[in-house]
């Protein structure tokens, strides 16, 4: 590509449409366009905001395209509807809490002073006991969690559909939607859910929404010290990885091995990096967001995640990618002694 200085404004002016985008969802813009076209005054008078304030709002979010007003009045743009309305089955736009919410924007920040030291300059980051965005994103999250959590139980219905029993631990558990995946496709399973007291109320109530809470437990405290109180058939470790270093990830899945039952099986989630950054920008830009707020985290290669599974005592890896997601679910198996491999 060819920097020039449109792109180069484009890129400087990129905060101002995040907060534009922000804005509009958290005062129900959206929502109040749902019906139809709709003048500014009636806006402000659906959202309860200033008549001036939502004009520039309004003017500002038609100069980006996420609205539309040419034709007097303002109204949404294709696609809005089905992603921006918060009463659609699509509704996307929770997810300005999690991606673009005040923690990151923070972090990023002090981007400079992060690739100076070449991790975290925060107090509190990802890895800090009870850090207060895990709540956020165990509120928020569900838009990119439930698909992949129908992939990770399709995977794991070959081996889990006809075993009698399913004990289930869901490590780093947050809203805990990839463990109630599994325990309403499989009726057979029982949920332990560990996490840091701060978000475990918050998953404890989505145990009751997806009704599976007289099957769920749950356990308060740091995964790399709290006792796992296995043996476990499945163990879930989601969306973690990519927070540290491989050894430290090793580590991890190492105490994961050491509680699962002979012939148990762990399934990861985990953001994949499968190529250069201009060919997987995704991976790429949240590696960054990895260095602002993480020791020695970011987004790892297909072959690191097979490698740390392996060093950990697991075989037989399977991969698939999540439709439309760059987030990876990895199924392995708890190798067997028997046949050579050392249990760690």
């Amino acid at each position: 590509m060819t920097i020039t200085r449109a792109w180069l404004n484009d890129v400087m002016r990129a905060y101002k449409k995040t907060s534009l985008l922000r804005t509009a969802i958290e005062l129900g813009v959206f929502d109040a366009l749902a019906g139809g076209a709709r003048t500014s005054a009636e806006i402000a008078c659906r959202t309860g905001a200033h008549p001036r304030g939502i004009r520039i709002l309004l003017d500002a979010l038609a100069a980006s395209g996420m609205v539309d007003a040419r034709s007097g009045g303002y109204r949404l743009v294709p696609g809005a509807g089905e992603l921006l309305v918060s009463t659609s089955p699509s509704y996307y736009g929770e997810m300005a809490k999690v991606m673009a919410s005040d923690y990151e924007w923070e972090s990023l920040g002090r981007l400079t002073q992060a690739v100076r030291h070449g991790g975290s300059v925060e107090e509190e980051n990802a890895e800090t006991p009870g850090f207060g965005y895990w709540e956020t994103f165990a509120s928020f999250a569900s838009a990119v969690t439930l698909p992949t959590a129908r992939v990770m139980a399709d995977m794991l219905e070959p081996w889990a559909a006809d075993r009698p029993d399913l004990d289930v631990l869901d490590v780093a558990c947050g809203h805990g939607l990839y463990g109630f995946g599994v325990a309403r496709r499989f009726p057979q399973a029982t949920l332990a859910c560990l996490d840091w007291d701060n978000v475990l109320r918050i998953t404890e109530k989505h145990a009751a929404e997806q009704q599976v809470r007289e099957r769920t437990r749950f356990i308060a405290g740091d995964m790399f010290e709290v006792d796992y109180q296995g043996p476990y058939d499945l163990i879930l470790v989601t969306n973690v990885l990519h927070h540290f270093s491989p050894d430290r990830a090793t580590e991890l899945l190492r105490r994961a091995a050491r509680a699962l039952k002979p012939g148990g099986r762990v399934a990861v989630v985990s953001m994949v990096r499968t190529g250069p950054p201009a060919e997987d920008p995704e991976a790429h830009m949240f590696s960054v967001l990895m260095l602002a707020w993480t020791d020695m985290g970011e987004v790892h290669s297909d072959e690191v995640h097979h490698d740390v599974l392996t060093a950990a005592g697991f075989t037989d890896v399977q991969r698939r990618q999540v439709p439309d997601l760059a987030f990876h679910v990895f199924v392995a198996a708890l190798a067997d002694p028997a046949d050579g491999a050392t249990r760690p």
